[in-house]
């Protein structure tokens, strides 16, 4: 992306963010291939002076990375393309936790040959939380795909065991969404104390609306569930914009309520084609116990649609 570009998004970015009610104070930093957006969270006195206010400048070892990631048709074709590959692990190996969508594999390797070469590649230990292949209802099983979180051992473990959501009553979705829990490590690798559970999900692009809306049913079901947790975060491909969902659509979601943060703003792009559209998106439950920092951003590294028509979108927790 040339400069003129990159300015011209930020400036995009600038434009939506000061609209957007659920803000207060908002800045826009460019470093190279990243947007970078810092959104004040906490209450504040509105007449205050904020000029001047930089983003956090967080050494990455205070912070925890999550990325979301829709890797295009992810399956043995492109686990066969060295060059591809080789750039899928550069980019994941930014974070240090990475929600990938789109697997295509039946026969469910292409996740572990992929975690096999993190390893390889990394310093770091990675594991996987692999979801079955989603799309468990009858009438959705013609477009079955994997979800899994990859993370960094040093900076995360898992809770427990990730599963589908549960939609044989209603069938709210093409793929189910796959909700698994982690705690957060401090930098020293020890316990933080913080755990949260993340939904990823990828829509079904014609039913995108509706399935947006029925992840507060997602939401507020496992919050019942489970004492009223609200360390929660939705992230994924939404399929948010452009002919799938419109920006007043969306604002009249339920999606949309107060206690949700939506990262991602409805003039973002992440798409890597010619296209601007805003279909991949983070959302938070409330604050997240103040770790959420407030950044989040856009890799625009990639640029072959052959690695994928999806930019990462990324945001930070503290550690």
């Amino acid at each position: 992306m040339g400069s003129m570009d990159g300015y011209l998004q930020a400036l995009s970015l600038v434009a939506i963010l000061i609209l957007a009610p659920m803000t207060i104070h908002l800045l826009v930093h460019k470093e190279e291939n990243t947007v970078f957006v810092f959104v004040e969270t906490e209450s504040e006195d509105e007449d205050e002076d904020v000029e001047g206010r930089e983003i956090p400048q967080l050494n990455r070892t205070e912070v925890a990375r999550i990325a979301t990631f829709n890797i295009k048709v992810f399956g043995k074709t492109k686990m066969g393309k060295p060059e591809v590959v080789s750039q899928l692990v550069d980019t994941v190996l930014q974070y240090d936790m990475v929600a990938v969508q789109e697997i295509k594999d039946i026969d469910q390797t292409v996740p572990y040959d992929f975690l096999d070469e993190l390893n390889n590649a990394s310093g770091d230990s990675w594991n996987m939380s692999l979801s079955p292949r989603s799309g468990l209802q009858e009438d959705d099983q013609s477009s079955q795909e994997q979800y899994v979180y990859y993370f960094n051992t040093s900076v995360f473990r898992e809770v427990g065991q990730g599963f589908l959501y549960n939609d044989t009553e209603s069938d709210y979705f093409q793929r189910e969404p796959y909700i698994a829990s982690f705690e957060l490590l401090n930098a020293s690798g020890n316990s933080s104390g913080f755990d949260f559970t993340l939904f990823t999900i990828h829509t079904k692009p014609a039913l995108a609306l509706e399935e947006i809306n029925a992840l507060h049913t997602v939401v507020e079901s496992y919050r019942e569930n489970n004492s009223a947790e609200t360390d929660l975060i939705v992230l994924g491909d939404f399929n948010a914009d452009c002919s799938y969902a419109n920006s007043q659509e969306l604002w009249e979601s339920p999606m949309r309520l107060p206690q949700y943060n939506w990262l991602v703003n409805d003039l973002a792009d992440t798409t890597v084609s010619s296209t601007d559209c805003a279909y991949d998106r983070i959302v938070t439950l409330d604050e997240l116990g103040g770790r959420l920092v407030g950044t989040w951003g856009i890799d625009t590294s990639i640029d072959d649609t052959n690695v994928s028509d999806h930019y990462p979108v990324w945001f930070d927790l503290y550690r």
